[in-house]
């Protein structure tokens, strides 16, 4: 008889686990461990289920699953994580590999290709689609960006002004203004607004 493999769903939309648990829950080796909507309420559940696959989203409240990924290795090192997402930004794909995801999926990926995924990494095998893997490339080619460069650019993401940034991180206008020319070189971004949505689509800032 073959081994079931226990999973536990994380996501915050409650159709999407749901529609996940229902589908894989017709598999004879798949069998769903429990849902969570957080990571925080993962972690828990992972204690008490000690599921053999996490299938989670990136972008949650209360702890996102590149949070849920680092605290899975101290507390569950055995159990494996898939990031199942609609978020393509390269730095999303960077930080949830780096932080011990072993397969990174969109959620307009065949279902095929979902469980052949769930059974590879059971038995310890990577999966990163072809176009992950580019986005992953271009991240590892891209000019990073310093953390004060990124504390500007959060701030400018919510509408500051050059001076209002300055005041709150207690630097001159004049270094601000040094900060976002080089947020537009490095980006390639041809104004503030441009170098917000790029961001976002990388994944460098966030809605949340």
């Amino acid at each position: 008889m073959n081994e079931v493999i226990r999973i536990l769903i994380v996501d915050d939309h409650p159709i999407v686990r749901e529609g996940l648990a229902a589908m894989l829950s017709r598999r004879a080796d798949l069998q769903v461990a429990g849902e969570a909507e957080n990571g925080r309420e993962a972690l828990e559940l992972c204690a008490a289920t000690q599921p053999d696959i996490v299938l989670t989203d990136l972008r949650m409240p209360e702890m996102d699953g590149v949070t849920l990924i680092h605290h899975l290795r101290e507390v569950a090192p055995q159990t494996r994580v898939i990031v199942l997402t609609t978020y393509d930004g390269d730095e999303d794909i960077y930080r949830a590999l780096a932080a011990g995801a072993m397969a990174y999926l969109l959620k307009d990926a065949p279902r095929d290709e979902l469980l052949t995924t769930i059974r590879a990494v059971y038995n310890g095998r990577r999966h990163i689609p072809p176009e992950v893997a580019a986005r992953l490339a271009e991240r590892m080619t891209a000019t990073e960006l310093t953390e004060r460069e990124l504390a500007v650019l959060h701030l400018i993401a919510q509408g500051h002004s050059n001076k209002s940034i300055g005041d709150q991180l207690h630097i001159a206008e004049g270094t601000v203004k040094a900060h976002v020319n080089s947020i537009l070189s490095k980006l390639n971004a041809r104004d503030r607004t441009h170098a917000v949505t790029i961001a976002y689509q990388r994944g460098l800032i966030s809605l949340r």
